[in-house]
């Protein structure tokens, strides 16, 4: 096995990122992916930060600003466990490249990334695309902050999920504040229009700014995080198997 640093072999680097903070972390192999895309690199490692369940309860009917400020501790904490983990790939003498996690601090109509964070997941083996066009986890449901590192080192990659396991469960459609979320059942390649008319959800999403503190080009909601069922079961093993109530 080829090592990423002087004591840490490259099939560790998985458990360095978990002890520092991850909740999950995945290999994907990208070859299926354009090369440009990818910064010609072939693998890429997935780190996925949980969100507070405590938080996420809260936010059933609105964003608040414990909310927010769990989102800027996620992308934070992301961003250091980005730079871990290309230090130790560095060390190896492998390629890397990475960006940051996604913000949402974006103009209208222009909501698109080259090589979307979730993804990357995917292929990964994190998890699947939901209805509301975010990756929902087993462990966590979509109540995950994502991060990725390209690479070329020989990671052992996942098998990628393609298929959705949302079967006809709409608690996100139903819970949307926008009415952004139009339904549509995720397998790889869908886009993401077949899924959350994103226009509507940028609106809905900035008339939340003000109450919680955010700066005006922050648009933060969650309510398709808090309602989705494995978020749920995320929440209640949290605190102890009680049901939760919000």
């Amino acid at each position: 096995m080829v090592a990423a640093s002087g004591n840490t072999p490259i099939h560790l680097l998985a458990t360095l990122l978990l002890r520092r903070g991850a909740g999950l972390v995945g290999f994907a192999d990208l070859a299926e992916i354009p090369a440009h895309i990818r910064q010609g690199l072939p693998r890429a490692v997935s780190i996925a930060v949980p969100l507070n369940p405590h938080v996420i309860a809260g936010i059933r009917h609105g964003p608040t600003r414990e909310y927010l400020a769990e989102y800027h501790r996620a992308n934070a904490l992301l961003g250091e466990l980005a730079q871990a983990a290309v230090d130790a790939l560095c060390r190896g003498g492998f390629r890397v490249a990475y960006g940051t996690a996604t913000v949402a601090g974006v103009e209208f109509g222009q909501y698109d990334t080259p090589l979307p964070h979730k993804t990357v997941a995917t292929r990964a083996g994190l998890g699947w695309i939901g209805r509301c066009a975010l990756l929902v986890t087993e462990r966590y449901g979509s109540a995950v902050r994502l991060m990725t590192v390209l690479t070329d080192a020989p990671l052992d990659t996942a098998a990628p999920v393609n298929d959705s396991r949302c079967g006809e469960c709409v608690a996100c459609v139903q819970a949307c504040p926008g009415q952004a979320i139009t339904g549509g059942l995720w397998r790889a390649g869908l886009p993401r229009e077949a899924m959350v008319d994103a226009d509507a959800c940028y609106r809905t999403t900035r008339q939340f700014a003000p109450a919680i503190g955010a700066e005006p080009s922050i648009g933060i909601c969650g309510a398709c995080i808090a309602a989705c069922p494995w978020t749920q079961r995320y929440i209640r093993a949290a605190s102890g198997g009680m049901r939760d109530e919000t």
